[in-house]
């Protein structure tokens, strides 16, 4: 019944029907750079979820200057990792027509968080599916859901981030494993400055995460052998000094955090453990591949 506008170039969404974070960032980032690496030229937009812009009705480009608390730290850390323009605003559709005006080059786009922004015309919906699953199972605000599961049967392609299984049994699309894989830590104050978990261990931490699911990163570092206290914030936290007044060696973080713990004034070392996304099978030869039958605009 809503009037959907198709855009000039192939639109590729990515979301999910849970509330909260089940990967999509480092997912675009991996979809945007490999796009590119086989001669495509992406762009990516976003509503910049508690970024000013994101609640007006303007557009703006993303670059890794951008303040986090205008662009939001998602579009920030997308700008910084992914390569390629990124813009941001409440209206998807008007954030793709900037983008185009200002990079005529973009030949494909990808809706960040785009999957129930039904005004904007897409040929390829993905959408993820963490270890937290469909939860109690019903919408909002009864539960933790966007939309009914059954909306998951309607994409092309469905997404399991780490240990998550289908929620969708008899789903016929295309289904893909992602793994976040983050090995070694940099510093916040000196990005050239890395380590590894062995430099860290002995030392009295504190890891800090307001991201979809704190609890992720959290056995991410239990994993590579770490002990720490554990500090999880809502999504999208906007820290102050005061709460991160710890007494120790040193603040674990995610890059999705530490945009915005770079604006404080910490007293503590801060180490960032950025991740990368491997998906198998290869979601961008199954993206250009639907794309290949897409009809001219």
């Amino acid at each position: 019944m809503l009037h959907r506008e198709r855009l000039p170039v192939p639109v590729v969404v990515v979301g999910n029907i849970l509330v909260g974070g089940t990967g999509k960032t480092p997912l675009v980032i991996h979809l945007a750079r490999d796009l590119g690496a086989r001669g495509r030229h992406p762009g990516i937009v976003s509503r910049g979820y508690r970024g000013n812009s994101g609640n007006s009705g303007h557009t703006l480009e993303v670059t890794a200057a951008s303040d986090p608390g205008i662009v939001g730290d998602e579009p920030l850390l997308l700008a910084r990792r992914a390569t390629c323009p990124v813009f941001v605003g409440r209206d998807r559709v008007a954030a793709v027509r900037s983008l185009l005006a200002s990079y005529p080059e973009c030949d494909l786009i990808i809706a960040d968080d785009g999957l129930q922004h039904y005004r904007l015309e897409r040929d390829v919906e993905i959408a993820l599916v963490d270890g937290r699953g469909m939860m109690n199972g019903w919408a909002l605000p009864a539960g933790p859901l966007r939309e009914p599961v059954s909306r998951l049967a309607m994409v092309d392609a469905l997404v399991l981030n780490g240990a998550a299984v289908s929620p969708a049994p008899t789903f016929s699309g295309a289904t893909f494993a992602m793994t976040l894989l983050g090995e070694r830590f940099y510093r916040l104050d000196e990005s050239m400055t890395t380590c590894g978990a062995a430099d860290l261990a002995g030392k009295i931490l504190h890891a800090v995460a307001g991201i979809g699911s704190p609890q992720r990163f959290f056995d991410h570092l239990t994993t590579m052998g770490l002990n720490f206290s554990v500090h999880p914030f809502a999504d999208h936290h906007e820290y102050c000094e005061d709460e991160m007044l710890f007494a120790g060696d040193a603040i674990l973080t995610t890059e999705k955090d530490a945009v915005k713990l770079a604006r404080l004034r910490l007293t503590l070392p801060v180490w960032i453990l950025p991740v990368t996304a491997e998906v198998s099978p290869d979601l961008a030869a199954f993206v250009l591949e639907k794309l290949n039958g897409r009809p001219p605009a």
